[in-house]
């Protein structure tokens, strides 16, 4: 008897992501359906409000997901527009409750799409780190995230005006962004003050980025200034780029 041994393809590490992603989206939207189904059985005023509450908090967790999808590998993709969805879909979801104004400010700059992707997943870790931990005090909390090009180094700066009980720790999170930011050929600094803590990730762009610009990133030498969006919890309206 011949056997025929079939060679399975080897399985394409964005698509398991994806399909992570768009399983996390299923689950989340079954939860939804079950805490709403819950409150339209529930005669209690009460119950039924803090079912609705739950059930927006799970939307609202769903719209992160689908805002951290990873685009397609091999185009170029706005990361300016990629990162102020997911800032956006951020702030309604954990720093609108805790009253953090979100300033956002990007230059034009389109990354391969796994890289926009990775740098997506950089900036949601460390503004839920700020959300986790900083203190604000009598502060109006603000936090900044802003994405600039200078040369062909891309600069991401994700910063507060908190600050700590007690030294930051290296925990799971920041060990997964220094990862990230070694698998962009890049780094993360941080840095504390009086003023709040600030993480930069900087790194360099690629071949196919700086070919796909063409003579913009040849021409962008210096350092553009942009007045930071407020990114409203509310409202879609601080949304239209610069």
């Amino acid at each position: 008897m011949t056997k025929h041994i079939v060679q399975l393809p080897k399985p394409d590490g964005s698509l398991l992501l994806r399909e992570l992603n768009h399983r996390i989206i299923s689950e989340l939207t079954c939860a939804i359906c079950a805490v709403s189904a819950k409150a339209m059985q529930s005669g209690n005023v009460a119950v039924k409000d803090a079912l609705a509450d739950v059930a927006e908090l799970l939307h609202q967790c769903v719209d992160v997901h689908r805002a951290l999808h990873m685009p397609g590998r091999e185009q170029l993709t706005n990361t300016a527009t990629y990162l102020q969805k997911l800032c956006f879909s951020v702030t309604k979801y954990q720093l609108g409750r805790l009253a953090i104004r979100v300033l956002f400010s990007a230059d034009d700059l389109r990354l391969e799409g796994e890289r926009c992707w990775k740098v997506g997943l950089i900036v949601s870790e460390l503004i839920t780190n700020v959300a986790r931990h900083a203190k604000f005090d009598d502060r109006q909390p603000e936090l900044r995230v802003e994405l600039m090009l200078a040369g062909n180094v891309v600069k991401c700066r994700v910063s507060d005006n908190g600050s700590v009980s007690e030294p930051v720790r290296r925990g799971t999170g920041l060990t997964i962004v220094s990862e990230l930011a070694g698998s962009l050929d890049g780094r993360i600094h941080t840095s504390c003050a009086v003023e709040g803590f600030s993480f930069l990730l900087s790194f360099p762009l690629t071949d196919a980025e700086q070919r796909g610009a063409g003579a913009a990133y040849l021409v962008q030498k210096r350092k553009r200034t942009r007045r930071p969006q407020r990114l409203q919890a509310s409202s879609a309206e601080g949304l239209v780029a610069d």
